[in-house]
């Protein structure tokens, strides 16, 4: 039993956990047509929506025209559709401003531009209703993929299958391979992101960094080593798949919240009697239950599965960093689907649970040496709470000020004689003063 045991703990060694995880956040349709053509706003003149910038260059120098802020347009073809009817209707001057360049230099010279900006109140009327009307669709879209249970999709890293609602496999991805695209009440043409990431993944490009690699073991390495597991918010090709991308015109994401916090500043408000904390929510060691409170996680392990970490913390009488290393402990043993009491491997989390209950191992401890390891003072899950709800036994630090008779002196004393009398100083000095 001894070298049974033996042997399990050196295959622990070996089955070592080389990311970091983190649990999930918790708390078709109108669609980007890229090959959609776009018609110029003076002439026939077109092409496809993804190459729209070949059309802004021919308006420039065959037409004299200028679009500004063209990536703040929410519908650039419907925009154009609309300019498009109303300069066949009365002369392009009776909309535009008209800029004239070289305006000092001889009049052969001079040219005139005409720009078109939501300065002119006509143009800013239509991009809010563009940006009004693609909200909706957008919100509308969001709702039908809350609602539609006929998901059917493979995960990407380990081919496992889901079914039912997105969010079940958007979540498995953040929990169990450190791959989060952000909550998933906030994301829209899920199906469409997920298929952009998995033609990333077969073409061997990095998500993040988009560098392509030889092969997948070089690409899995380079995304684990570099902490690439997650896609790039600087990469706009994936503002639209992200609901803050559609709120306010004339805003990305990342002026939004930039404004948010200058407004945060600018208050400068020292009167804190209104803050609320918001409640943390940690996530039970043995299943995926989430409560609101400590103490009703707490509860829950109890109740749920006759785990009761008050009692451990009592009886062996952990400091807080000895049950940081417990807690980091069994997190490790349970996400590698292994007893932490008898290290026996099972094939799924909910075995290793039956394991504990028909086994009675779910109090039972291996020896002290086993978990409380410097190994266990990292985290198994980067956003765990629980971590941060434990606390110190009632005589730690009274423990901590005696261990080793070593004394501990408060920033503000005041006596100073005590300091001198019990300072290493004094009898280095005596020593040197003494005779030789």
């Amino acid at each position: 039993m001894a070298a049974s045991l033996e042997g399990g703990r050196q295959a622990a060694h070996l089955d070592c956990i080389l990311e970091p995880l983190s649990f999930p956040e918790q708390l078709a349709s109108t669609s980007y047509d890229a090959s959609k053509r776009v018609t110029c706003l003076l002439c026939a003149e077109s092409s496809p929506l993804s190459e729209k910038n070949a059309l802004l260059k021919h308006l420039v120098l065959e037409h004299k025209v200028v679009i500004a802020d063209v990536r703040l347009i929410a519908d650039f073809s419907r925009y154009m559709l609309y300019w498009r009817k109303r300069f066949s209707e009365s002369p392009i001057t009776e909309f535009c401003s008209v800029i004239k360049t070289n305006s000092m230099g001889p009049v052969g010279q001079q040219e005139e531009y005409f720009l078109l900006c939501d300065a002119l109140p006509e143009d800013r009327i239509l991009r809010e209703q563009l940006q009004q009307r693609r909200l909706e669709e957008v919100l509308e879209q969001q709702q039908k993929e809350r609602d539609d249970c006929n998901f059917h999709r493979i995960c990407m890293f380990c081919n496992e299958e889901f079914t039912g609602n997105r969010s079940t496999l958007l979540n498995h991805m953040a929990r169990e391979h450190s791959f989060s695209v952000g909550l998933p009440d906030n994301i829209v043409y899920c199906t469409e992101l997920l298929d952009t990431l998995e033609r990333k993944l077969d073409n061997l490009q990095c998500l993040y960094c988009e560098k392509t690699f030889r092969d997948k073991t070089t690409l899995k390495d380079h995304m684990r080593k570099k902490q690439h597991r997650r896609i790039n918010a600087s990469n706009n090709d994936y503002d639209r798949f992200y609901i803050i991308n559609y709120l306010e015109l004339g805003k990305t994401w990342e002026e939004v919240q930039s404004e948010d916090d200058r407004e945060i500043l600018a208050e400068n408000d020292d009167d804190w009697s209104d803050w609320q904390a918001h409640p943390v929510c940690a996530v039970c060691l043995f299943c995926e239950q989430q409560s609101e409170t400590m103490e009703k996680t707490y509860t829950h392990m109890q109740e749920t599965h006759g785990f009761n970490l008050h009692q451990l913390k009592t009886q062996l009488n952990l400091t807080f960093y000895q049950q940081v290393k417990l807690v980091n402990f069994i997190r490790r043993e349970i996400h590698q689907c292994r007893c932490y009491a008898c290290e026996e491997k099972c094939s799924s989390k909910a075995d290793v649970l039956l394991h504990l209950a028909d086994a009675g191992h779910i109090m039972a401890l291996p020896e002290r040496s086993t978990w409380d390891q410097p190994q266990y003072y990292f985290p198994t899950y980067e956003n765990d709470a629980l971590l941060c709800a434990l606390t110190d036994s009632d005589d730690e630090s009274e423990e901590a000020d005696h261990r080793g008779g070593i004394p501990v002196i408060a920033e503000d004393i005041s006596n100073l004689e005590t300091l001198k009398q019990s300072s290493v100083l004094k009898h280095l000095l005596k020593d040197r003063n003494g005779p030789c």
